[in-house]
């Protein structure tokens, strides 16, 4: 059990900056500096800031074409093992597979398949539902959602150092530095 008065482990380091424009800035000097465990925030979309990341391109849009393309096969496998294998029945002359038939039902499948992989793929890349997030202990990240600016950058990092991190931030820009406790 530990005790009362042990230290408590750090997160890691906040860093506060004036603007879209200054955030994006120091995302890219982030980046540049070979920083791995770290995140950008900010109380709305920008433009760019991907790139100044170093963030890859998403793979949720290969996700869900493949289960996409599995729902439309699903459908047009079930549509003919039924009317050609299982049960074959002649109406009024025509194949008992007759792929123009069975185009709408694969179409919706395929619909249906691709609207839950996009959900369900989104969450899982997102790490979602997250409930509690050590960044959520400083009182200044409560205005992430209205006006500020913030980087985080984690003690998980090999990179990260309490002193040399903390400097690095107010070096390329940070008007505020803050190590989060855990």
């Amino acid at each position: 059990m530990a005790s009362s008065n042990s230290p408590s482990k750090s997160f890691g380091a906040l860093a506060e900056f004036d603007g879209a424009a200054s955030l994006v800035s120091a995302c890219e000097k982030v980046r540049d500096a070979k920083y791995r465990k770290w995140d950008a925030h900010s109380p709305f979309p920008i433009h760019g800031i991907e790139d100044a990341m170093g963030i890859p391109p998403s793979k949720l849009g290969y996700v869900v074409f493949v289960v996409g393309l599995t729902g439309a096969s699903a459908g047009l496998l079930l549509q003919w093992w039924t009317n050609a294998v299982d049960y074959p029945f002649i109406i009024s002359g025509k194949p008992l597979f007759s792929w123009q038939a069975f185009v709408p039902v694969c179409f919706e499948l395929m619909v249906l398949f691709s609207a839950f992989a996009c959900f369900f793929g989104m969450l899982h890349f997102n790490k979602l539902p997250q409930l509690y997030h050590s960044l959520f202990r400083s009182e200044r990240f409560e205005r992430v959602t209205d006006d500020k600016f913030f980087i985080s950058i984690e003690s998980a990092d090999p990179r990260f150092d309490e002193v040399k991190t903390v400097q690095f931030l107010k070096d390329i820009g940070a008007t505020h530095v803050e190590l989060v406790e855990e």
